[in-house]
């Protein structure tokens, strides 16, 4: 044990803090982390010369900056590391969001819904214009051949359709986009 009362730590400290500090900075390149490193070692030093003898307590002191500056190297690899790793990792889940929005088909989505807007429409629509609609749309029948076949004139052949496609709009609306 050191008579730490013969020892000046003071004066030690004074005199030692700037050459500890920029020690520390030339490995860490931090002032905050090498005052803080500098502030400990010395601490460090003060705490070990109350229990043991210090022959060399310079030396000693620049074995403990040493020491703690690799720790926080060593502490900052593993950040740095661990950083990258988040960045890869968020990379790739941004290129995975991409990917399948790129790969995503608006239609194919919404065809379950289309199609039961359809359906509940047409089943809505008067007999009449849904016949009409269905012979125009699925059969490809021309309005001539409709207005023949249901013993109708053309005009009311066009009249049905308007409205069924009318409402077919309206109740599709959400779901057709338009090009101006």
């Amino acid at each position: 044990m050191t008579d730490t009362g013969q020892f000046n730590f003071n004066k030690f400290y004074v005199s030692h803090y700037r050459r500890t500090f920029l020690f520390a900075k030339s490995y860490v390149h931090d002032e905050w982390v090498a005052e803080d490193i500098a502030s400990e070692a010395l601490i460090s030093l003060w705490e070990t010369m109350k229990e043991h003898e210090i022959r060399h307590p310079l030396t000693f002191l620049f074995g403990i900056v040493k020491n703690k500056s690799v720790d926080h190297l060593r502490r900052e690899i593993a950040r740095q590391e661990a950083l990258a790793t988040m960045s890869e990792t968020g990379m790739r889940e941004l290129n995975t969001r991409i990917s399948t929005l790129e790969a995503c088909d608006p239609e194919q989505i919404y065809s379950r819904d289309v199609t039961e807007i359809l359906e509940a429409t047409l089943n809505a629509l008067p007999e009449k214009t849904r016949e009409i609609f269905l012979m125009s749309r699925y059969r490809n029948m021309s309005a001539s051949r409709i207005a023949a076949a249901l013993n109708i004139t053309s005009k009311a052949v066009e009249y049905h359709l308007s409205k069924a496609l009318k409402q077919l709009r309206i109740n599709l609306k959400d779901y057709l986009t338009f090009s101006r």
